[in-house]
């Protein structure tokens, strides 16, 4: 155990920071590339099935953000302690983080879990769904409900070892999942003849199975920190810590999901092919972004740990390389998207209402979703350094705070086309927002950093 202290640490304070983020952050976009692949699959092998099975996907992902909301605020808030702690070299107190988030968030899926199944019917309702689409929504929405507790775990355990350093164990248990659910979707829909029932069943076990796999490396002593009944902590100030840190992701996550949720409401007025085709747009969006999330995820880490090392300057270079590598990514990403628009969503979808107004708004996407990782790198960065506050605001300009009302505002003056731009204008303004903060924080670091010079 030692030596794989010793030698993470050394990694972690020493390394080159481009390659220590790329080495970190690949892995972690390999996982969620093939995370949005068998999302987008589920998407494409349900609209096979109906308009109001392919609308019903984009109901049951707003409910999937909730999950994975509550999961990543009890990751995050873990995950940014542990490393710090790791970057102090307090293993001991690491592992109470690790071991009472994963029994704060298995509570937590269960809650949601009996709560959704209780109250299916306004559950769906409440996430945008119409008349016509709310059946499917919750024959999809139930296995979901289902899955709840291997969801929240499993992004916790996820975190937690992207945390650590151990990337490459994270990438192996979400990529098993994932293709499970590439395997399973085609069998349980068509050859099973369940339908939508085959997709939701095919991602509550593929869940389950990821999950399983996370939680290996911890029980056969790969990782540093270790999950123990005798490491759950019940002292208020270690849950508080741990709800405090991870705010901002359950108010990124949660935003998200309202955001969805608003957007399949507006979109409904147009009927189900605009909720169709919001749904397919969102499920692109989620793919292109992975590659700069993933890096970015890739730099908390190396972020958290250098900052509870004292190594200030590896802190801010690392966050420059991950905003203009995951701007320079997503710029040409989305320039290639919004030049294949139409021939995306015909991929999903080939009626004339679907395509007309997904290639309008995946058009509308491409244009702003470069500006992301401003806010996203901005949010993520304060969060790994314990700088709650800002991290929330940042987290909430760029989930909601700007969307919300734009959502509402703009589709009285543009109709569709209003809503298609209100999420693009929105990350425009939190990127806007969120790059001050960030440079004032770097000035501030650097005096620190000048001061501790003899």
């Amino acid at each position: 155990m030692d030596t794989i202290r010793n030698s993470q640490y050394e990694k972690m304070t020493a390394e080159p920071v481009g390659k220590l983020v790329l080495s970190m952050g690949i892995p972690t976009t390999i996982s969620m590339l093939i995370t949005n692949i068998y999302n987008m699959a589920d998407t494409f092998y349900v609209s096979r099935i109906s308009i109001s099975a392919s609308g019903a996907t984009g109901i049951v992902f707003a409910l999937m953000a909730v999950l994975q909301a509550f999961g990543f605020m009890f990751g995050h808030g873990a995950g940014s302690n542990i490393s710090r702690l790791l970057g102090a070299k307090k293993t001991e107190r690491a592992n109470v983080f690790t071991s009472t988030s994963v029994s704060l968030a298995f509570a937590a899926g269960i809650l949601i879990g009996i709560l959704g199944l209780l109250f299916p019917d306004v559950l769906v309702r409440l996430l945008g769904s119409t008349e016509s689409i709310q059946n499917d929504a919750k024959t999809y929405g139930i296995f979901i409900l289902i899955s709840a507790p291997a969801m929240t775990v499993g992004c916790v355990l996820n975190n937690i070892l992207r945390y650590e350093g151990r990337a490459s164990f994270a990438m192996a248990g979400l990529c098993s999942g994932a293709l499970l659910n590439l395997l399973l979707d085609p069998v349980l829909i068509y050859s099973c003849h369940m339908g939508i029932a085959g997709a939701g069943l095919s991602t509550a076990v593929s869940q389950y199975i990821s999950t399983g796999i996370l939680l290996l490396p911890f029980l056969f002593g790969k990782t540093v920190t270790k999950i123990r009944f005798r490491y759950i902590s019940k002292a208020p100030k270690d849950i508080q810590t741990i709800l405090t840190t991870g705010l901002p992701s359950l108010a990124r996550q949660g935003l998200n999901s309202v955001s969805t949720a608003l957007l399949n409401v507006q979109a409904a007025v147009y009927g189900d092919a605009a909720v169709a085709a919001v749904s397919i747009v969102g499920r692109c969006g989620n793919l292109l972004f992975s590659f700069a999330l993933g890096i970015a995820q890739g730099f908390q880490p190396v972020c958290a740990f250098n900052y509870g090392a004292g190594n200030y300057e590896r802190v801010e270079k690392s966050a420059w390389f991950t905003l203009c590598s995951g701007i320079g990514i997503m710029g040409v990403l989305c320039a290639l998207c919004d030049w294949n628009a139409r021939a995306i969503i015909g991929f999903f979808r080939k009626e004339d209402e679907i395509l007309v107004m997904g290639t309008d708004a995946l058009r509308w996407m491409c244009r702003m979703l470069y500006l992301l990782p401003v806010s996203a790198v901005g949010s993520m960065l304060f969060q790994s350094v314990g700088k709650e506050g800002r991290s929330l605001l940042i987290a909430a300009l760029q989930s909601g705070l700007f969307f919300i009302p734009l959502i509402f505002l703009l589709p009285r003056f543009f109709g569709k086309t209003g809503i298609w731009a209100a999420q693009p204008f929105a990350y425009l303004l939190a990127g806007a927002a969120a790059l001050p903060i960030m440079v004032s924080f770097f000035r501030t670091l650097r005096k620190r950093r000048n001061e501790c010079v003899p």
